[in-house]
C-alpha cells in the first residue's frame, strides 16, 4: 500500500528545497554524531572473501532488535547516514551492525573480487553469522541506494523462506531499477554525480590492481565516460555478467519485490536526481501488501533534510527508526 508512516510529513529545511540542493547538502554538511566504540567483526561471505562489520551491541544483545545496515555505491560504514542510523537506532535500544560491502571501508585487501549491486548473498552470509553466532532473536535489514537494492533483493529471494528472525526491511531511495537509474545519472544535470562515482570507482580498480595484479587490468579503464561504460567494461567483466545490460537485468531487486513476505518500508523522493522507479516496478511494489511505499515531493537522494525541530532534522533516519520500533 502507499501511505505515510508519521505526521507531519517531510518538509525541506529552509533554503534546501529541490533535489540537487537536498542531495548536495547532505553530502557536504558536517555532522556531530556520538556513538559508543564499535566491535569490529570480519565475516567470511564466501571462501577467501571477508567483509568488515562494525557492531554496536546492547547489553542484552540476544533480545534486542538487531538492525543490519548496508550503504550505497562507494559508501562505507563511515558514511554519514550510516552513522546517523546507528546513533538513532542504538538510542532506541537496538543493536546496530554497520556492514561494509566487500572492498569498502578500507578492506580492498580482503577480497580478490569487486562488489556489485546484486551481491545479496553477502548480506545473507552476514545475517546468518549474526543469527548463528550471536543468537539474535530479531533482525531487520536497512539499505540506502545501492544497499537498498541489495536488501530488497535479499528479502525477495528469501520470500516466505526467510529466517524466522527477520522482522522487517527498510530502504531509503533504493536503486531497484538499475538500468534506468544508471542512465539517469548520465543526463547533463546529473553529470557531477556521475563524475564523482567514476572517480571513486577508477581509484578502487587501481587499488585492486595493485593488490591483486593477477586479476585486474587497469587498461580496461581507457575510454570510459559513463557509469554504464564502467559497469559494461569493468563490473560485468569481473563479476560474471555478459555486459551492463545483463548485469542490470539480473541484479535489480525489481525482479523479486513481489515476493517480499515481511513488513517493508520504502522511502523515495520524487525529485531524487538519479534514482528511477519504473511504472511496472511501482505496480509490483504497490500490489504487495507487505510493503509500505512512501514517496515525498522533495528530499533528493538519501537526504531528506528537514528543519531541526526537536531532533537533528535528518527525517529519513528518524522514519526508519520509528518504523523499526514496532518490532
Amino acid at each position: 500500500m502507499q501511505s505515510n508512516i508519521s505526521q507531519p510529513g517531510f518538509h525541506p529545511r529552509r533554503g534546501l528545497r529541490g533535489g540537487h540542493r537536498q542531495t548536495l547538502a547532505a553530502f557536504f554538511l558536517s555532522r556531530k554524531i556520538s556513538l559508543p566504540v564499535a566491535e569490529e567483526r570480519l565475516i567470511e561471505v564466501e571462501p577467501g572473501t571477508k567483509v568488515l562489520c562494525r557492531c554496536h551491541w546492547q547489553k542484552d544483545r540476544e533480545n534486542a532488535l538487531t538492525v543490519l545496515v548496508v550503504h550505497g555505491l562507494e559508501g562505507s560504514s563511515e558514511s554519514q547516514y550510516m552513522l546517523g542510523i546507528a546513533n538513532k537506532g542504538f538510542a532506541a535500544n537496538m543493536n546496530v551492525v554497520r556492514m561494509n560491502q566487500r572492498n569498502c571501508g578500507g578492506t580492498d585487501g580482503l577480497a580478490p573480487t569487486l562488489y556489485h549491486s546484486g551481491l545479496s548473498t553477502d548480506g545473507a552470509a552476514v545475517a546468518r553469522e549474526l543469527i548463528e553466532r550471536e543468537r539474535i532473536s530479531r533482525l531487520a535489514l536497512v539499505g540506502f541506494s545501492m544497499g537498498g537494492n541489495l536488501v530488497l533483493k535479499l528479502a525477495g529471494e528469501w520470500g516466505k523462506e526467510a529466517p524466522s528472525q527477520l522482522r522487517a526491511v527498510v530502504t531509503v531511495c533504493p536503486a531497484v531499477d538499475l538500468a534506468a537509474s544508471s542512465d539517469a545519472v548520465h543526463i547533463r544535470s546529473n553529470r557531477v554525480y556521475e563524475y564523482y562515482f567514476l572517480w571513486q570507482l577508477r581509484r578502487r580498480l587501481r587499488a585492486k590492481a595493485r593488490l591483486f595484479p593477477q586479476y585486474f587490468d587497469i587498461s580496461r579503464l581507457r575510454g570510459l565516460t559513463s557509469l554504464r561504460d564502467f559497469d559494461d567494461k569493468i563490473t560485468a567483466y569481473y563479476c560474471g555478467f555478459a555486459g551492463a545490460v545483463d548485469y542490470y537485468a539480473r541484479a535489480a531487486a525489481s525482479n523479486v519485490v513481489s515476493r517480499i513476505a515481511v513488513p517493508t518500508l520504502i522511502l523515495h523522493a520524487a525529485n531524487d536526481p538519479f534514482i528511477r522507479i519504473l511504472p511496472e516496478t511501482r505496480k509490483k511494489i504497490l500490489a504487495n501488501p507487505n510493503i509500505t511505499f512512501v514517496e515525498t515531493e522533495d528530499g533528493g537522494h538519501c537526504s531528506f533534510l528537514a528543519a531541526p525541530n526537536g531532533y537533528d532534522g535528518h527525517w529519513a533516519e528518524r522514519q526508519v527508526v520509528e518504523f523499526l520500533r514496532q518490532f
